[in-house]
């Protein structure tokens, strides 16, 4: 199916801060979407899973919704997809939230929480990247640079190729996946002020 309109679809699961991403990505320039049509995710030019809330109930709202297989079959064409936040960790193998759960598969890799005993969970508020490699999602990015997170669990990938960008607390976790056609942020890049916006328009223009 060709797309004829290149939205970039923000899939609704029921889980999403969709009216901020969307504002967002209209503000970098990109023509959004916000479906929860398998048809459209499929037909999209780019899509992005945002998130807020627990790894179970997301997976139980994919699976619900009937936007697993719209989702991977789309991954699998190459084309530009990004993970938000609980986005990011939906890609993964499987997550330990709420007991053993399977993510999409498209990383492999385990999603655990943080066990700091000296440090608040989750983590929230502003943290720096420690950028790794070339990521075109990341162009412009300054070394250092802060974002916002809010987040209890991260990110384990079996390889560490696919992290283009580390953040730590308490343990060094990733908070940039760049895999392929696969990109994700473990902050929010809407709320992530000027460099938040950046990293959306570089999405954008992919």
């Amino acid at each position: 199916m060709k797309n004829t309109n290149n939205a970039i679809v923000v899939v609704d699961y029921g889980m999403g801060n969709l009216r901020s991403v969307s504002k967002a990505l209209e503000k970098a320039g990109g023509k959004v979407k916000v479906s929860s049509a398998p048809k459209d995710i499929l037909r999209a030019d780019k899509v992005i899973v945002p998130g807020v809330g627990a790894f179970k109930d997301a997976m139980a709202e994919l699976k619900s919704r009937r936007l697993i297989e719209p989702i991977k079959e789309f991954i699998a064409k190459g084309r530009p997809f990004l993970g938000l936040c609980l986005g990011l960790q939906l890609i993964f193998s499987k997550s330990e939230e709420g007991g053993l759960n399977k993510g999409l598969g498209m990383v492999k890799g385990d999603v655990v929480k943080f066990r700091s005993k000296k440090l608040k969970i989750p983590h929230m508020g502003w943290n720096q990247l420690n950028i790794k490699g070339n990521c075109p999602l990341l162009k412009g990015v300054p070394e250092n640079s802060y974002f916002y997170f809010v987040h209890s669990y991260y990110a384990v990938p079996e390889d560490n190729k696919c992290v283009a960008a580390w953040t730590g607390y308490g343990v060094k976790f990733p908070s940039v996946i760049c895999s392929d056609n696969i990109y994700a942020t473990q902050f929010h890049p809407e709320k992530s002020q000027d460099l938040g916006l950046k990293i959306l328009r570089n999405f954008v223009k992919l």
